[in-house]
């Protein structure tokens, strides 16, 4: 059994990653769906959020408006502190429950974590393995803009609301490359795979 934590900046290629590990046999716990799930409508977390932020951040039919709540926080890191000690306890207790749930189905399992913010909050952890995503900031800048269609002012604040590169490489046990071709990148993924393998 291992744990491995794969993370990466945005647009660097993480979920392809994630993707490639699933293929391959992994069990993929994925921290932006629990973050999702905890703040369901009825939810506790959903419940602390208007508390903290207001009603207005809930929609009529009672889910999330993730985009007004995002507009609220984004670039005042008071309130994503504040946002923080609100949602991280609920997705840490919930990512436990479901490597535990992977872990009773098969006790040799590999289960990865995928998690964004990773060198943010839960460096600390005893992860078997560290998987770093990696693109430089300046072609994750042009996938934004091409393949997401955001202007050049909201990929630039997206980036620079993340750890830099250099703090992600600094925690990373195996990084992935992924400049190049999506070939390329799955070979690098299974050189991984390997490694896991052999040594579980």
């Amino acid at each position: 059994m291992a744990i491995v934590a794969l993370t990466g900046g945005i647009a660097s290629g993480k979920s392809t990653i994630a993707r490639f590990l699933r293929e391959r046999g992994a069990i993929i716990v994925d921290a932006d769906q629990i973050v999702r799930d905890v703040q369901q409508p009825g939810a506790p977390v959903l419940t602390r959020i208007a508390e903290e932020f207001g009603d207005e951040m809930i929609n009529v039919d009672g889910t999330l408006d993730r985009a007004r709540l995002g507009a609220a926080v984004f670039g005042d890191p008071d309130a994503v502190a504040r946002l923080n000690e609100i949602v991280h306890p609920a997705v840490r207790t919930e990512a436990a429950r479901q490597f535990e749930a992977a872990f009773a189905q098969s006790p040799d399992a590999i289960v990865v974590y995928d998690v964004p913010l990773l060198a943010e909050t839960r460096i600390d952890e005893p992860w078997d393995l560290v998987i770093v995503a990696h693109a430089p900031a300046a072609m994750r800048r042009q996938r934004l803009i091409a393949q997401r269609g955001m202007s050049e002012a909201a990929a630039d604040a997206r980036i620079n609301s993340q750890v830099s590169d250099g703090a992600r490489l600094a925690i990373a046990d195996v990084v992935v490359d992924t400049t190049g071709t999506m070939e390329a990148t799955a070979a690098q993924v299974a050189q991984v795979w390997n490694q896991l393998t052999a040594s579980a």
